[in-house]
């Protein structure tokens, strides 16, 4: 009889410790995600009821124009940003963890600085620096051009600038993850590995990269599911533009949700969004287990 009042005990403490969790996930992201999935398969509405219409809105994506180009502008910005973001952090990181002491911290606040920013704070702060009348920028711009740039109002170079700022913004939060990563890797095998007589490069490759890996996969990951998101950054610096060239689907749903009010197409459109942030997930978790077993 005590046995069993025992386990009805931990069972109640498990379930007090656990219920808050399940009531704020199924309140704020179980629930709405099926109610967005029920909404794409009618016409209704951003509030109100619909009528089904089955996959109408799905196959309606599929001659999309507007629908294609943010998906290929969202594939863009990612090629733009994931693979240079984690090689320009880790970089970072590899150069600070060689700092000791104050000097270190130092150079970890500066480069963590920028990602404690508002987003508006830092469109603000580049959109002034790359005005194109005014801006500080600019100068240089048109020593590379020839003349000044209006950035932000030109399809060739709206995307790739954007990206460099999400880069810059972003960057710190990665080169804290690798420093967290380097600062596991055992001092010993450094030193045994010099006493064999290897190189820098060799110590990287053989030691550093394997031990890493998995933070790497998770930085590639983190920020596949950030850029596939992309919006702050665009809505505040381009909106959209130039003739659509920095459209995501983040800005499409917005569009077809707040501005036309389809509430079932937008609702089509994110989940389209979701099950793409759900394949990357499971890609993060295939290529961890992968690098596992290939070390």
């Amino acid at each position: 009889m005590a046995m069993i009042e025992n386990r009805r005990k931990r069972n109640l403490t498990a379930l007090s410790l656990v219920a808050p969790f399940v009531i704020v996930f199924s309140v704020f992201f179980f629930y709405p995600t099926l109610k967005m999935v029920q909404l794409s398969f009618t016409n209704a509405p951003l509030i109100g009821a619909g009528e089904w219409v089955g996959f109408d809105n799905y196959i309606r994506l599929a001659s999309d124009r507007l629908f294609k180009t943010s998906v290929w502008n969202n594939a863009y910005f990612i090629l733009l940003t994931v693979v240079p973001t984690t090689a320009i952090a880790l970089t970072i990181a590899l150069m600070i963890n060689r700092l000791k002491g104050g000097m270190q911290a130092f150079i970890m606040v500066l480069f963590f600085l920028p990602y404690v920013l508002p987003v508006s704070v830092v469109t603000q702060i580049w959109a002034w620096m790359l005005d194109f009348q005014y801006g500080v920028l600019q100068p240089a711009i048109a020593a590379i051009t020839g003349e000044a740039v209006a950035v932000f109002k030109d399809p060739e170079w709206v995307m790739p600038v954007i990206a460099a700022i999400t880069i810059w913004w972003t960057t710190g939060f990665n080169v804290l993850l690798f420093i967290a990563g380097l600062r596991n890797v055992p001092a010993e095998l450094y030193e045994a590995s010099a006493l064999d007589g290897a190189t820098r490069w060799q110590q990287f490759t053989r030691v550093t990269w394997p031990l890493i890996w998995p933070v790497t996969a998770l930085v590639l990951t983190l920020q596949l599911i950030l850029q596939l998101k992309i919006f702050d950054q665009i809505y505040l610096l381009s909106a959209g533009g130039p003739f659509n060239s920095s459209y995501v689907l983040l800005m499409q749903v917005y569009r077809e949700a707040f501005q036309l009010n389809h509430g079932g197409y937008s609702s089509a459109i994110a989940t389209v969004l979701f099950v793409l942030i759900a394949v990357v997930s499971v890609f993060q978790f295939q290529l961890l287990r992968i690098g596992r077993s290939r070390r």
